[in-house]
């Protein structure tokens, strides 16, 4: 048998600790940090529940994954007398379960430490503990060990982030690796290096390199360039990396979830020994709120997680977690692990070839479900990203995703059940009833770019150039203040910024059975029955809302953007629905004709735009 220090219990302070304790610890007293000793204060009598998110112990996925034997929680505390119970949760447990009796530790200025050999039976999903004190108790050193059958398996592993121009970001994560993991005494420390593939060339090389970390200038090739420039230097790297962790660059990381990560991959089981390690996204803006856990492709074509929401400072939110299987319905090829987190294996990036050159978008969904490995996700490992509402842009979701769904379905066979001409019919109607006739080219630029071929695609700079092209053909939006003035030009009756709120901004109003059969079929009085339109709607500016009841008949519509304050006014213009429609006929008639052609066209470039010869070409690596 072989020991490892899996997990600590973790305690921090950032803002996201302060603003969601629970997410470490439910307590009665304040948790606060000792800056002398390096302890953590428990600071008065009272309940310390660490069966949480960060400081429960996924005991049923690690008797699944790994070769795990025996549970042990090592303890170090001082202070007040106080009792130590373990819990359990179980798949309809509403609060943490006491599992056998509590121990009890009496009062001592001098460090104690305490071993408590965990129960663990058929039900547990999660384990944990609970601490009360008699009065203030400090705690430090503190972790889950377990007992492994055989010995660890060796592992080199690569954090690759690509950036461009998001200096703090990158440079915060730097100093927490520097700082938390390479700086400790942990294995990890002798066995990881960060690489930051910089796209922007914007980062100081000497001053934020050394030897543990790699700062490498980079033309601006997207994600999916940055993230096999990622790959390549990982695998070439002195002693090559075993796995590669891809993770962004505008996300917070606590450096645990990292140590976790590696402890997971020295003890796994043969059988999963090429698994991916996903790990989850929170709400960087509400820091308790999960929002996605892996993902897969819908029949529809669009990209869905997995779970459900989650409100992880709830304990029986914690236990879903663990405990939810993936239904069966989410087919295992349409399923993928989002480069936020994701660990993937070099030996499989070596059998399944390189990301295709896509620029941003659908890169690490079509790598997921092209590789087919088992996506092991588990509490404690994540990022908190900014959620998908708040940063939409109309360059990425209806140019990028439009374009780099239908490549990668035609050269890799990426989520074959997922119908993206019915996605793209969907977009550009919705786009075009809302009036976002700019948006509905888009769609329709992308398209064409696809109809192009794999040649398009695999020259040098030609993703770059066609995504900036996309950001400039984009909706424009404009602060309130100008808004306002337009409004005033075009002689909205009526608008006044000042009196616009979120609740008639996300507001909508329900419609007859009638009125729903002429908005089908005219588009929102644009195609048929044609009608010039009356008054104005505010509706919001992401695009796949659709408040159907507020924008028929109307002439403008306001949209806004309430999170950066800006917004755009649309008019309604027949004649420019008329142009899109012509267009999007006319591409519909060419891919009916040459789809066959294509479909063989992009298989055929599938080994070419995968190879380590072609990206280190691409990269200008050779």
């Amino acid at each position: 048998m072989t020991s490892i220090q899996f997990s600590s219990v973790l305690l921090e302070k950032n803002s996201r600790s302060l603003s969601y304790p629970s997410l470490y610890c439910r307590a009665t007293g304040d948790v606060v940090e000792d800056k002398i000793d390096g302890a953590w204060l428990l600071y008065d009598k009272g309940t310390y529940d660490f069966s949480t998110y960060f400081n429960s112990l996924s005991v049923q996925k690690l008797q699944h994954y790994t070769r795990a034997t025996k549970y042990v929680l090592h303890l170090e505390l001082k202070g007040a007398g106080l009792t130590v119970q373990q819990t359990k949760g179980g798949v309809f447990s509403a609060h943490p379960e006491p599992v056998g009796e509590p121990r009890a530790l009496p009062a001592n200025d001098e460090w104690q430490t305490m071993d408590i050999d965990l129960h663990i039976d058929h039900d547990a999903v999660i384990v944990g503990f609970i601490i009360e004190t008699e009065g203030r108790v400090a705690l430090r050193n503190s972790y889950y060990a377990l007992e492994v059958e055989g010995d660890l398996r060796p592992v080199e592993l690569a954090l690759a982030t690509t950036t461009f121009k998001k200096e703090s970001y990158i440079k915060r994560n730097i100093g927490l690796i520097k700082g938390n993991i390479l700086a400790g005494t942990d294995d990890i420390a002798k066995h990881f290096h960060m690489y930051v593939i910089d796209n922007g060339r914007t980062l100081d090389v000497d001053e934020l390199s050394d030897e543990h970390v790699t700062i490498r200038p980079n033309e601006n090739v997207g994600g999916a360039g940055g993230f096999t420039r990622g790959m390549l230097e990982a695998m070439g790297q002195k002693t090559p990396a075993t796995h590669v962790l891809l993770m962004d660059d505008d996300v917070a990381v606590s450096p645990e979830s990292i140590k976790r990560t590696y402890n997971l991959l020295r003890i796994l089981k043969d059988e999963y020994a090429d698994a991916m390690i996903s790990g989850a996204m929170l709400n960087y803006e509400i820091g308790e709120d999960q929002w996605e856990d892996s993902g897969y492709m819908s029949d529809a074509g669009a990209f869905r997680p997995a779970k459900p929401p989650l409100r992880l400072t709830q304990f029986e939110d914690v236990v879903y977690n663990e405990a939810f299987k993936i239904p069966k319905d989410i087919r295992p090829e349409q399923r993928y692990s989002a480069w936020w987190y994701c660990c993937i294996p070099t030996e499989v990036i070596r059998e399944e070839g390189l990301p295709l050159p896509l620029f941003v978008r659908c890169d690490d969904g079509e790598y997921g479900t092209r590789c087919r490995r088992e996506l092991i996700t588990m509490n404690g490992l994540c990022i908190w990203h900014m959620a998908f509402n708040l940063r939409y842009n109309a360059a990425v979701e209806r140019y990028q995703t439009t374009r780099n769904t239908m490549i990668a379905q035609c050269t890799t066979g990426f989520a074959k059940r997922s119908d993206f001409l019915q996605e793209l019919h969907h977009n550009v109607v919705l786009e075009l009833k809302k009036f976002a006739y700019a948006n509905a080219e888009l769609c329709l630029d992308a398209f064409e770019d696809f109809l192009k071929g794999p040649k398009f695609i695999a020259q040098p700079g030609a993703a770059e150039e066609s995504f900036m092209r996309a950001n400039r053909n984009k909706e424009a939006l404009v602060s309130f203040d100008e808004l306002q003035q337009q409004a005033e030009s075009l002689h909205i009756d009526g608008f006044d910024v000042s009196q616009i709120t979120r609740q008639l901004v996300d507001g909508d109003r329900p419609r007859t059975i009638s009125q729903r059969l002429q908005d089908y079929v005219t588009d929102n009085g644009q195609r048929l029955m044609k009608t010039e339109g009356r008054g104005y709607a505010v509706i919001p500016m992401i695009g796949w809302v659709y408040p159907a009841g507020v924008i028929r008949g109307k002439k403008y519509l306001i949209v806004i953007d309430w999170y950066s304050k800006r917004g755009a006014i649309r008019t309604k213009d027949v004649d420019a629905y008329k142009r899109i429609a012509r267009r999007y006929s006319r591409d519909l008639r060419y891919y009916k004709r040459n789809i066959d052609r294509l479909r063989t066209e992009y298989a055929a470039a599938r080994d070419e735009l995968t190879s380590v010869a072609y990206w280190k070409h691409y990269l200008q690596m050779d």
